[in-house]
């Protein structure tokens, strides 16, 4: 794989075959190139390069089932990965913060949220 496009479904044998390195690195590629500047591109991209690593997994998560319903639902591809990013992030961040959760699976909150995640609430959120 040459070249990242978010737009674009990258295929899962060819993605699942790069190293996260450069993943990152295709991802951040895309957005230089493209002019989309964020405020902390390395960060961006990593959680880029995972949504689209679930991706590919296929069935084996939820995410690849989400993403769909996200673009059935009239988000962009790349819409789309912003939106199942933030739910990663958003847990993430709960299960940093709150000490009692050491150890405890983060999947299960994640799924959920992906689950609750639609394009309309996506659309609010991203004003």
């Amino acid at each position: 794989m040459v070249v990242y496009d978010p737009n674009l479904d990258p295929d899962p044998t060819e993605w699942l075959a790069l190293d996260e390195g450069d993943r990152i690195a295709l991802v951040v590629e895309y957005h230089r190139v493209s002019g989309i500047s964020v405020p902390n591109l390395q960060l961006h991209a990593a959680f880029h390069a995972t949504v689209e690593t679930q991706i590919a997994m296929g069935e084996e998560l939820p995410v690849q089932r989400t993403l769909r319903r996200l673009v059935r639902e009239g988000l962009e591809r790349h819409d789309a990965i912003h939106a199942i990013g933030s739910a990663l992030a958003e847990t993430m961040h709960e299960m940093l913060k709150v000490e009692e959760r050491e150890g405890e699976d983060p999947n299960p909150t994640y799924f959920a949220a992906l689950d609750h995640l639609t394009a309309k609430r996506w659309r609010r959120h991203a004003r």
